[in-house]
């Protein structure tokens, strides 16, 4: 399966391809053949020789893109404030590059409540409103740190276009929720065009002819519309 996957990297950076779309691979499964593997995202950004790679789930109602993904909660919990600015502005170029001119991006606060006020943690003081504040000072239209409990419900009512989250499954479980079937995975900061389904191989379904096509569709019409801009 990563041969695939070296071949289709290699067919877009030699402009024999124009996007490369990818199936799920089993993270377990990939590391137990000797290769060390935490996700296609970041396996595709070593081979591209790219310095950084971000997770965006993109819906059509709801548009996520994450700070951190495939390392352990506590591991994302200490946040930098040059990682979060770097996030809003590959999300913001994401976002353009699918349509939407001057995108609207709200960035979640990573405590509850989004720390109120410094009561439950200090890092949306200490890291993401300073990133925020300068994505602002770049020209981006951001606000936050917004809490998280309610941001997606914002978003999905119209107040939005992206949502920056901070960890994997703050970002993850409401794109999931809301459109299971019709989210793409996309790899952003990387010099080639990547999508992917948003579920993994599903072992327990195989052979009972019960799996749904429907994220490897949108996922393709994703990669189409991305390679034509």
């Amino acid at each position: 399966a990563l041969a695939y996957v070296r071949r289709a990297v290699a067919m877009c950076l030699g402009g024999a391809a124009q996007a490369m779309v990818t199936a799920p691979l089993n993270k377990e499964a990939v590391t137990l053949s000797g290769e060390k593997f935490s996700g296609h995202t970041e396996y595709i950004a070593a081979l591209s020789g790219a310095a950084e790679s971000r997770m965006l789930l993109a819906g059509d109602r709801l548009r996520v893109v994450h700070v951190s993904t495939h390392i352990s909660l506590r591991q994302a919990c200490d946040l930098d404030p040059a990682r979060v600015l770097r996030t809003i502005e590959l999300g913001h170029q994401a976002m353009v590059r699918i349509g939407i001119s001057r995108p609207r991006i709200a960035v979640c606060g990573l405590n509850p409540h989004a720390g109120e006020g410094g009561l439950f943690g200090d890092e949306e003081r200490r890291v993401i409103a300073p990133a925020v504040a300068q994505a602002c000072a770049e020209g981006l239209a951001a606000e936050g740190p917004l809490p998280a409990d309610t941001v997606f419900l914002r978003a999905l009512r119209g107040e939005f276009d992206l949502v920056v989250a901070m960890y994997h499954d703050q970002g993850h479980i409401p794109a999931k929720l809301v459109d299971f079937e019709g989210t793409v995975n996309v790899s952003l900061g990387l010099p080639i065009v990547r999508t992917s389904v948003d579920h993994g191989t599903a072992f327990d379904i195989a052979g009972k002819n019960c799996a749904s096509p429907a994220s490897m569709k949108a996922a393709l019409r994703l990669a189409v519309r991305m390679a034509g801009r």
